[in-house]
């Protein structure tokens, strides 16, 4: 398992304070980015639950957070990162949709979220070593 997937195993296990998907995401990187926890915990609070109003997931969010501290940002990547999100589910990327099926499912909302963290760790890490970030 990958520092990066073990950090974010850690942080979602985390009961009190809660960290939302964005916070993990981001909180799972920061080790290799000069933030500390602290910041990045304050900076993700407003994202969680769809910036907490049930629209874009927080593990997009996140994730584009993650690459853009790590310098990607060109539209290209950002928009695949959104579409590959979208393909693995159902074509949903709002946080309320994404809940809503996953609750017609019968998965806890905790199940499902921290699933969501963990695939978009996984995603962001070959991201980052293909170009070269970690």
């Amino acid at each position: 398992m990958s520092k990066y997937l073990e950090r974010a195993k850690e942080i979602r296990a985390i009961v009190e304070p809660h960290h939302n998907c964005t916070q993990s995401l981001l909180m799972s990187f920061t080790q290799s980015l000069d933030m500390d926890d602290e910041t990045a915990y304050k900076l993700a609070a407003a994202f969680g639950s769809g910036m907490k109003s049930g629209l874009t997931c927080g593990v997009i969010t996140g994730g584009l957070m993650v690459l853009g501290l790590f310098g990607v940002d060109d539209p290209a990547t950002t928009q695949k990162l959104i579409k590959d999100f979208s393909s693995r589910h159902e074509d949903m990327v709002n946080c309320a949709d994404l809940l809503r099926a996953n609750a017609a499912l019968g998965i806890p909302r905790k199940t499902h979220c921290d699933k969501l963290v963990f695939e978009m760790v996984s995603y962001l890490e070959e991201i980052l070593k293909e170009r070269g970030k970690i």
